[in-house]
């Protein structure tokens, strides 16, 4: 072991001390080349830089050390231009997780003792300080002393952004200082947020409307997307994204997005922007003329239904209406949901076209066809149809014949057996019958029908069941001359002819002797007759009003519906 006393010792002492010496400003050397410089006042905190090249959103510069520096163009003024080569001041703030180095165009200066402090916790400004440590509640900061830094005022929203601060240099602002405790507290998120302010205010005064810009999707919400144009946000509503109809911005925005945009309307006092992408392309309704004509057919997608009729989109950004009484040719539609739904691919044919007022009248039933077009041929008079009752008024039904075709069956000819009051005697809706066609009106749509005339009648029944010859009873109803109607059941009736009596025998040639049973014969028929004629004369059968009789049927007429009686 060398003796420190000896010469021997010095010389290896003073290697030692010499290689201490040359680590240490190696050492600081490398720390120099990670942190900006310390300096005494605000002049040496501000280096020259050499812009390099300028991005969309940004300027990049050469501030000499083995990381470029990176300086938003928005710390420009508005009529303020940078080109490759120009010289800048600028400080340096700490470093962004890409590696550059992220420069400020202030001047910050970094406290060296307590009179430093005091002065600018008086006049509350910013100063440079180095974050050294994570601590319980928040960071440790060396700002020429050590202070303290509460994790809500770091501007990190997390332990994990927290940690990467450590090593950076910040800027911030003494909120506490007690010199005597020697106590320092520091806010980093207040001047962040001034700085923020700053920003939007001059973005504000450098954007006009109409601007074409370009920006990131920042954040997702239900009616639009915030858009990062370069240190302000701005709105893009849902309807400005794109012609066609978008139900949610997810469907085709992401944060994180590059999109370009145009600024449609700016308001200063409530610092908000208003921008579109669909206003970049050209509207879809000028090609329409050109592109839709009246009666031709088209096909889209129901995208909502109305009280009044659904909107059917043709193509991105264009949309025509289903009126509701266009949806159907019968009358019965009483809502558009109850033909088609949202979603569903239709035919329509084009019945107008509005360019000036961006409108499209469609029809879904034009495209099915007209069923009246060929009724008469389809539905001719005395035919019979079968179809539902649609619909009961006091003066009749509706019953559809085919889809689109309905018929009116008049009350007086619902029901033959009785006189009916309503309709609804006889029918009900939803209920299926069978009618006969009495008249078709195209032009107009019209067309009469008879259920009476197809039902079974008693007559029907009484003709069916009985031949000439059969003998039957019935009421005698009236007579007149020598013909009586009689009331044969409910809804029958027939004629009677009335049989004569034949005349008197003339009495015998007086032989001497009086001929009794003759004179006998004739005094009995006037008795039964009640007739006072004189011999000779033809006496009527004796028939009378209310009288009930027996008769025998001597005609019977199925076509005619007529049946012929005489007294039995």
């Amino acid at each position: 072991m060398l003796d420190p006393n000896t010469p021997e010792s010095e010389t290896v002492t003073q290697t030692i001390t010499e290689n201490q010496e040359s680590f240490k400003d190696i050492l600081s050397q490398f720390e120099q080349s990670r942190l900006p410089k310390a300096a005494s006042d605000d002049a040496a905190r501000q280096i020259e830089a050499t812009v390099i090249v300028i991005t969309a959103d940004s300027v990049l510069l050469d501030i000499g050390r083995k990381s470029e520096g990176i300086l938003p163009l928005t710390a420009f003024q508005a009529n303020e231009t940078a080109k490759p080569g120009d010289k800048l001041l600028v400080t340096v703030k700490g470093r962004n997780p890409e590696g550059y180095y992220e420069l400020s165009r202030f001047k910050i200066a970094q406290p060296t003792d307590w009179t430093a402090l005091e002065k600018a916790f008086a006049e509350k400004s910013s100063i440079a300080a180095t974050v050294t440590a994570v601590v319980k509640g928040g960071l440790s900061v060396d700002v020429g002393v050590r202070a303290f830094m509460p994790a809500s005022r770091s501007g990190a929203r997390d332990a994990a952004e927290m940690e990467k601060l450590v090593g950076q240099e910040i800027r911030c602002r003494i909120i506490k200082l007690d010199s005597s405790d020697e106590d320092v507290v520091v806010d980093r998120r207040v001047v962040a947020e001034e700085e923020e302010r700053g920003v939007k205010e001059r973005r504000y005064a450098e954007i006009k409307e109409g601007d074409t810009l370009t920006g990131t999707v920042r954040s997702l919400a239900e009616y639009g997307a915030f858009i990062d144009i370069g240190g302000a946000d701005a709105l893009l509503h849902v309807s400005d994204v794109a012609w066609s109809r978008i139900a949610r911005p997810e469907d085709v925005l992401t944060p994180g997005q590059q999109v370009e945009v145009k600024v449609l309307k700016i308001d200063s006092g409530k610092q908000r922007i208003s921008v579109g992408m669909k206003q970049l392309l050209a509207h879809p309704w000028d090609a329409v003329a050109e592109k839709y004509k009246v009666g031709e057919r088209v096909r889209g997608t129901v995208t909502r239904l109305m009280d009044f009729g659904a909107f059917v989109e043709l193509a991105p950004g264009i949309e025509g209406l289903i009126h509701i009484s266009e949806m159907a040719w019968t009358k019965k539609v009483r809502k558009p949901g109850d033909v088609v739904k949202t979603g569903d691919t239709v035919e329509a044919v084009i019945l107008g076209v509005n360019q000036t007022e961006r409108r499209i009248s469609l029809g879904l039933k034009q495209a099915l066809g007209d069923p009246w077009a060929d009724a008469v041929q389809k539905f001719p008079v005395g035919s019979v149809v079968e179809g539902p009752v649609t619909n009961v008024m006091k003066f009749g039904a509706f019953v559809q014949i085919a889809e689109g075709v309905e018929g009116m069956v008049h009350i007086s000819e619902l029901s033959a057996e009785k006189r009916i009051e309503h309709p609804t005697e006889v029918v009900k809706n939803g209920q299926t019958v069978k009618a006969l066609i009495l008249a078709v009106d195209q032009e107009k749509r019209q067309l009469r029908l008879s259920i009476k005339q197809l039902a079974p009648t008693d007559l029907d029944e009484f003709l069916a069941s009985h031949t000439e010859g059969d003998v039957v009873t019935g009421r005698v109803i009236e007579v007149s001359g020598e013909r009586a109607q009689v009331e044969l059941g409910e809804g029958v009736r027939a004629t009677c002819k009335i049989a004569t009596q034949s005349p008197a025998p003339e009495p015998a040639a007086k032989t001497g002797k009086a001929d009794l049973s003759s004179l006998s014969a004739m005094l009995n028929a006037r008795w039964k007759g009640g007739a006072s004629g004189s011999p000779g004369e033809a006496k009527p059968a004796n028939m009378s009003t209310g009288q009930v009789r027996g008769f025998r049927i001597t005609r019977l007429d199925r076509d005619a519906k007529k049946i012929e009686l005489e007294p039995a």
